[in-house]
């Protein structure tokens, strides 16, 4: 059976936001709070934000939370490599390496968590 979506929006400080909910769970749109730094391509502030070692680390903390079929092993060299100026990752790339679930990533939409 397939989950009901459901859209919704918020303001923060003027700039609208999407959420979207699937299940019991909420997910907020990066790609909205990504342009608030970057208006014109907002892919990277979220590629920047996603190099950063504590976001990488809460990341694999929440997929080992809720879900089962998290590769681990990809997750710690991903967590390793993070911070270093050569660490260089997208949400596309999280979800397949690692079989993210927090993160739904569709191009030319929305990027969530």
């Amino acid at each position: 059976m397939k989950k009901e979506i459901i859209k919704s929006e918020i303001n923060v400080n003027n700039n609208k936001i999407n959420v979207m909910r699937i299940g019991n769970k909420e997910y907020i749109s990066l790609t909205d709070l990504a342009r608030y730094a970057d208006e014109d391509d907002p892919r990277y502030p979220i590629q920047n934000w996603m190099r950063n070692k504590d976001v990488i680390a809460y990341l694999g903390l929440w997929e080992k939370l809720n879900n089962e079929n998290f590769k681990g092993v990809e997750f710690d060299a991903f967590k390793n490599e993070a911070g270093s100026n050569k660490f260089k990752i997208s949400p596309q790339k999280w979800i397949k390496e690692t079989n993210a679930i927090g993160i739904i990533s569709k191009s030319g939409h929305k990027e969530t968590l």
